[in-house]
């Protein structure tokens, strides 16, 4: 069993995330040791003994600025049972964007409500965006209970209004935690003053979550990311997107549809039999003439079960700009290492991504932050899947010149 486990923590602003996240860190002695001293220190200044654990973020916000391509935080820290990873999004556009560009991806996610402000836009929004990258684990923390006198009430309230929400998107909690992430109320250690919580701690909930089961065994999916040429031998270079291919292995590639031999995989470690998905790797062929036509874009793939190719894409999308999406429009469509032109034919079950409420079933444009189901036209074959089996395949981004305006994923 894999001994790490990733997971994206959302919430609405000033509900508490940086405070939980820098908790987090200091119970489970995560941070270097000077950061734990300053923890310590904060501590004994501060004039009712609790330190202010959002600091902790942002020295880990000033770390990330000196990373010019950093734009989601990923932190560390590690429990008896396993290491944690935390995704950690500035926002919802582009914590999406992360997502479905697969810069990140979590395996489960923590949604986080305020006790005494209870469920805001953004936590309708986080909601359904969960829903629509198929994350399922799902723990929810109802923070700041202390703001509310530690109600068992106002809990219990807060509690099935945010069950019955999710129960909307198909979300079903595996827990709903009561804390106080400052005090460290049920984080780590059970609290006297919430009596009446009979569940787990916050941690000892992350730690019966399961990791994703390995891909390895998946269909093959190995996108092409350029050809080289060394030693006067062509490689096919790129990142295995699921599955596992091998020397002696017949694929397939699409959409050229030609067909080849493994001849063996290349590392940096040098010949190797095999390569298992989210290894960056090279292919050599066999056949040296299957080398033809072969470019970026192309995706290797098990002679069976074929992924789907052509030119036409349906999918749900989220759109995320401030100018309206119009149908009729052209726009660059980026799936894996491919990349075309497409135009936005139709424009249906347009909703507000907050409410569900539809407000249109056959629109005419697509506001931001709103989600409609669209139907893509492309200048040429795509090779893709659907989310729910690929997920590399299974998700797109569209870009207007060079700006990311909408994450879309295929079913």
């Amino acid at each position: 069993m894999r001994e790490d486990l990733k997971f994206v923590a959302v919430g609405h602003v000033d509900h508490g995330k940086s405070t939980l996240i820098g908790r987090l860190l200091y119970d489970t002695n995560s941070l270097p040791p000077d950061k734990m001293e300053e923890v310590r220190l904060a501590s004994e200044q501060a004039e009712d003994g609790i330190p202010e654990f959002a600091f902790v973020m942002d020295h880990l916000e000033e770390e990330r600025k000196n990373r010019v391509t950093i734009d989601t935080a990923q932190i560390f820290f590690r429990t008896p049972k396993r290491e944690y990873v935390i995704i950690d999004a500035p926002g919802h556009k582009q914590f999406l964007k992360n997502m479905i560009t697969g810069s990140t991806q979590a395996e489960a996610a923590l949604l986080l409500v305020a006790a005494e402000e209870g469920l805001q836009e953004q936590t309708h929004r986080h909601a359904y965006m969960l829903s629509l990258l198929g994350i399922k684990q799902l723990l929810v923390v109802i923070n700041k209970m202390d703001l509310v006198e530690f109600s068992q009430e106002r809990f219990e309230q807060i509690k099935t209004d945010i069950t019955k929400r999710l129960n909307e998107f198909n979300l079903t909690p595996l827990m709903v935690i009561p804390i106080v992430a400052n005090l460290g109320d049920n984080v780590a250690k059970k609290t006297e003053r919430m009596p009446w919580y009979k569940g787990m701690t916050l941690l000892a909930g992350l730690d019966e979550l399961q990791p994703a089961p390995s891909v390895e065994e998946n269909t093959l999916r190995f996108p092409v990311q350029d050809v080289y040429e060394q030693d006067g031998e062509k490689i096919l270079v790129g990142r295995v997107a699921s599955g596992t291919i091998r020397s002696g292995q017949d694929i397939m590639f699409h959409p050229l549809g030609k067909t080849a031999t493994v001849d063996y995989v290349k590392t940096l470690e040098g010949k190797q039999e095999k390569a298992e998905a989210g290894r960056s790797i090279g292919v050599v062929l066999k056949e040296k003439g299957a080398m033809q036509g072969l470019r970026r874009g192309e995706v290797a793939c098990d002679l069976s079960p074929s992924p789907r190719v052509g030119n036409t894409v349906n999918a749900t999308v989220f759109w995320m700009s401030g100018e309206p999406l119009k149908k009729g429009e052209t726009l660059e469509l980026k799936c894996a290492t491919q990349q075309v032109s497409c135009k936005v034919k139709k424009i249906s079950e347009r909703l507000n991504s907050s409410t569900l409420e539809i407000l249109a079933d056959d629109a005419d444009e697509l506001l931001d932050t709103e989600v409609a189901k669209l139907t893509l036209k492309a200048d040429g074959y795509l090779c893709m899947d659907p989310f729910e089996q690929v997920p590399e395949m299974g998700r797109f981004v569209l870009m207007r010149d060079t700006d990311t305006v909408a994450g879309g994923v295929v079913h």
